[in-house]
């Protein structure tokens, strides 16, 4: 390929977007680049102030309980107070708490920061969202996502290379650097992003249209985002096993922790170098075959580890559960933004996130267990057997519900007359389950397929 092939790839992948999204993209590169606080909070609890190794793995553990109670408050805030004040709030929150890091020193007092900080972080994410799905063309969505989730990896990145670098002007300053950029990215989203929240339906007449109460139960209730919930469980269950696994396993093969550090490196490495070939390979294929082989490569890639007895063997190990993650991540956050009504949005996407909370808050505790108990292969046999059965749960039960996504607002697409004195009514899980009848799916099947 030459390189003005490239160039035009390059552009196409990074085209036709609107500004806010830009800014957008921008803050997450920003909060990314100064997240020392997680990086680094076990070394400093451990060897600055003294505390256990278990106390270390207690502390990262609440932050991820926090996780589990932010993302639903995130979604709800997002809905009813606006994604723009979620954000900045939820941002300025998050600063507080590491700046809190760098000052106090007992033990209840840090575990109590570190837990507001799990509410904190994972509170935004459904605001960001929620904005993405509400300014981006349908089509666009998933090339939206992966976008913003390349600059979340390439921030992380850099705060990981830059954050080990500075390390020795002292942990507390690392957790000031993290407070300030997270204080700069809520300016930018304050001062560039505009607010995003769709306005009240109306009909032809002008008259609002009732909108259908949606609490987190009626979310719940929604049997094609519930089981896109716990099919990503699943994933996300094999997908951070690896971050507690994968070390244990080296370490009882005899390698030194510095091989691990190499082979994890591959995670980051592969996905900034190469998010935007794989999203540009994926665009507008089928999300249920993306999430399917998704699933495929987490089962083999964490499977292949219990075979894997070298670091370059581990090593391609990882590529293969990072290409996984690179699909799966963009394609699960457009899926849950194609099943939310417009108004709830971010009632779905906090569900949705609590699912990535639960699995980060459990995964570390069940593989540490498993590795130290029965044994790694055991580990390693059981991420792939729960990637497999995601993998036929996504083609089997989710093969309807997301049929139809790629034929809704895609361009060039001529617009359908209005039928007079017909009140625009948005979609709602109900009126979703009415449409989604086997007899409809196959009309639309049918259709799409002539118009392709």
């Amino acid at each position: 390929m030459s390189i003005d092939s490239l160039r035009r790839s390059a552009r196409a992948t990074v085209s036709g977007f609107p500004q806010g999204f830009w800014w957008l993209w921008l803050s997450t590169l920003v909060n990314r680049t100064g997240a020392f606080v997680l990086t680094f909070l076990s070394l400093y609890l451990t060897q600055e102030l003294g505390h256990s190794a278990w106390f270390a793995g207690l502390v990262v553990a609440l932050h991820g309980l926090g996780g589990v109670a932010g993302s639903p408050l995130g979604g709800l805030l997002t809905d009813r107070w606006g994604r723009r004040p979620t954000m900045v709030t939820m941002h300025l929150a998050a600063a507080a708490c590491s700046a809190a890091l760098a000052v106090v020193t007992s033990a209840w007092a840090i575990a109590t920061a570190v837990l507001l900080m799990g509410v904190a972080m994972q509170a935004v994410r459904p605001s960001i969202n929620a904005t993405i799905a509400d300014m981006v063309p349908a089509h666009d969505v998933r090339r939206a996502y992966a976008l913003n989730y390349w600059a979340l990896n390439l921030g992380f990145a850099i705060a990981s290379i830059a954050g080990g670098a500075a390390a020795f002007l002292g942990y507390r300053t690392l957790f000031v650097v993290d407070a300030v950029a997270t204080v700069l990215c809520a300016v930018i989203v304050f001062l560039r992003l505009p607010e995003t929240r769709p306005q009240a339906a109306v009909d032809k007449r002008g008259e609002p249209v009732a909108e259908e109460k949606v609490s987190m139960l009626t979310v719940l209730r929604d049997a094609p985002f519930r089981t896109l919930v716990l099919l990503n469980l699943l994933v996300c269950l094999v997908f951070t096993a690896p971050w507690i696994g994968l070390p244990l396993t080296m370490a009882g093969e005899g390698l030194p922790p510095s091989s691990y550090g190499m082979v994890i490196a591959v995670n980051g490495i592969v996905i900034v170098g190469f998010q935007l070939l794989v999203n540009k390979l994926t665009d507008k294929r089928s999300p249920v075959l993306l999430l399917t082989l998704s699933a495929l490569l987490f089962a083999f890639g964490t499977g292949a580890t219990a075979l894997a007895g070298s670091s370059v063997a581990f090593a391609a190990t990882v590529i293969v559960w990072t290409v996984g993650e690179m699909i799966h991540v963009p394609t699960n956050a457009a899926a849950t933004a194609r099943l939310a009504p417009e108004h709830a949005r971010g009632r779905y996407q906090g569900v949705m996130g609590m699912s990535w909370a639960v699995a980060g808050f459990v995964a570390p505790v069940a593989a540490g267990a498993i590795v130290g108990g029965p044994g790694p292969d055991v580990l390693w046999t059981a991420t792939a057997a729960i990637g497999v059965l995601a993998a036929v749960g996504y083609y089997t039960r989710l093969r309807k519900a997301l049929a139809d996504e790629d034929t809704l607002d895609t361009p060039n697409t001529p617009d359908t007359p209005d039928t007079p004195d017909t009140p625009d009514t948005p979609e709602t899980p109900a009126t979703r389950d009415a449409r989604d009848t086997p007899d409809t799916r196959a009309g639309a099947a049918e259709q799409a397929s002539v118009s392709a």
